[in-house]
């Protein structure tokens, strides 16, 4: 068996939707029931990397299965997980907009990279809901002789973690994370990475699950009446989406193949001909006729 992991980076509004509304949002987004995470369905993404994979390839047969007509004969070889997620874009009054996320987030994804071989360590923890941790001073404003941090209408105290101190957690994280999202094939990756550095802020567990309701994208939708040009009646609607920039995890697990019939083939090499399929945009999720769910995907982990 091998295991990567599998980030998603969002490069327009994403609405990985459930089709069931119990507020004003008429399309929410999916999410964890327990948790609220905003999560894209494992099966979104497996759809959209098949799309990419030649018909007469036999590793396509091998990692997603046949095709329906034929599914009695095998399953695929390769699960893909939930992706959650990881770092969501949060305007600030410093710095533009910060990737936020929080203790939870963090170990979450250390507990995914683990299985992908990785060893991350914790992250910090914020002393309090109204403080906030840093790697620079690009989100911080002068507050006298203090610096705050302020996320949409709401501030907070930062703690600088120290950069050039070894085994700062936060620290190793963010380059751990830069590396997998920006890798060194991409001709801006020293820039993007930079970027992560400058803007990660991880705030306290309580206030991120506020930023999840709050700091999602909500748009009204319509449809016009063709003859009248006005709305048709019934025909206004509320459609959340997480928003540019989003960052989700989750993990691929492949199994070897034994054999039976098939041509025996290890879980590495069916990985391998997955990540083959994630050079350049991939769209998932709903509303792509109005530039919705365009995404970068990367898979990382250790060989």
């Amino acid at each position: 068996m091998a295991t990567r992991l599998v980030l998603v980076h969002a490069l327009s509004p994403l609405h990985a939707g459930t089709g069931q509304s119990v507020g004003a949002i008429d399309l929410p987004i999916a999410r964890e029931r327990p948790t609220g995470i905003p999560l894209i369905p494992g099966s979104s993404i497996k759809g959209a990397l098949r799309a990419r994979s030649g018909k007469n390839d036999p590793l396509t047969r091998d990692v997603f299965g046949p095709e329906t007509a034929l599914s009695f004969e095998h399953a695929g070889s390769v699960q893909l997980s939930d992706a959650h997620l990881l770092l969501l874009p949060v305007r600030s009054v410093a710095g533009t907009f910060a990737w936020t996320t929080s203790p939870y987030l963090l170990r979450r994804f250390v507990r995914d990279a683990r299985e992908a071989g990785l060893t991350l360590p914790l992250p910090p923890v914020p002393d309090q809901a109204g403080t906030c941790i840093v790697l620079t001073d690009t989100l911080t404003l002068p507050q006298g002789k203090d610096r705050r941090v302020v996320l949409e209408d709401l501030d907070f105290t930062p703690t600088l973690e120290d950069t050039a101190a070894a085994g700062t957690p936060l620290t190793i994280l963010t380059d751990h994370l830069g590396r997998l999202l920006f890798p060194d094939a991409d001709p801006e990756a020293e820039g993007w990475r930079k970027s992560l550095k400058e803007r990660i802020c991880l705030v306290h567990d309580d206030i991120m699950a506020l930023l999840l309701e709050t700091a999602t994208e909500v748009a009204a939708r319509v449809r016009l009446n063709e003859d009248t040009k006005t709305v048709a009646k019934g025909a206004l609607w509320y459609e959340e989406s997480l928003p540019a920039e989003s960052i989700l995890a989750g993990l691929a697990v492949a199994w070897n193949i034994q054999g039976n019939g098939r041509e025996k083939r290890t879980g590495d090499e069916l990985l391998q001909h997955l990540a083959g399929l994630t050079g350049s945009m991939v769209q998932l999720g709903g509303k792509a006729n109005v530039g919705r769910g365009s995404c970068l995907l990367r898979f990382g982990g250790a060989a």
